[in-house]
């Protein structure tokens, strides 16, 4: 992996342990040489693990949509910042720099960026392994809830499989380099849920 896309919060709850685990993850980007790509922000979860990779020596480069730019949340000490017209954009160029995707805790727009791109990946349109770093069981319930879409017929087994996840960095980063994406094979392969 060369890029590693991460969606993650605006905010921070100061959970020790979401700093610890977002210190890892930069760690181990910086120590792999790999890139990250993130919404642009200098506040929340975004302004912490941009600052922890540049602090290392590593690079970051950010997406973000002009109305927020304009609302000064946007962190100008990175290594690139890309000023987009939408949130569409900021998706669609994020997804594009990068050949991996990582969620970390956050609110609805990390749920919804995190989908969305999800979504892409079971229709085929890209081939990024896409992981979910469950700091302290964070997305338990989300996972959960997965798990209930396949027993019920809504979701495939081979898609609920698309989400790799673990509470530890190192873990996180391996599993997903190790694993083989085909996209015509996603969509199209087993389409009977029973």
């Amino acid at each position: 992996m060369r890029a590693i896309c991460v969606f993650c919060g605006a905010n921070f709850n100061g959970d020790p342990l979401l700093r610890q685990s977002v210190e890892q993850l930069a760690e181990i980007m910086v120590g792999h040489d790999i890139e990250l790509i993130y919404g642009g922000g200098k506040v929340g979860v975004m302004g912490i693990l941009a600052d922890a990779i540049l602090s290392r020596g590593g690079k970051v480069t950010g997406v973000i949509p002009q109305f927020l730019m304009d609302k000064e949340v946007g962190h100008t000490g990175i290594t690139q910042l890309h000023i987009v017209e939408n949130m569409h954009q900021r998706k669609q160029l994020m997804n594009d720099l990068c050949d991996a995707i990582i969620m970390l805790p956050g609110g609805f727009g990390t749920l919804e960026e995190f989908f969305e791109v999800l979504t892409w990946l079971q229709l085929g349109l890209h081939s990024h392994p896409v992981g979910i770093l469950n700091t302290g069981g964070f997305y338990d319930n989300l996972l959960a809830q997965m798990d209930v879409m396949v027993a019920q017929r809504y979701l495939k087994p081979t898609n609920r499989k698309l989400v790799i996840s673990s509470a530890d960095p190192v873990e996180l980063i391996n599993l997903m380099d190790k694993i083989e994406i085909k996209p015509d094979e996603v969509w199209f392969r087993d389409r009977n849920l029973t």
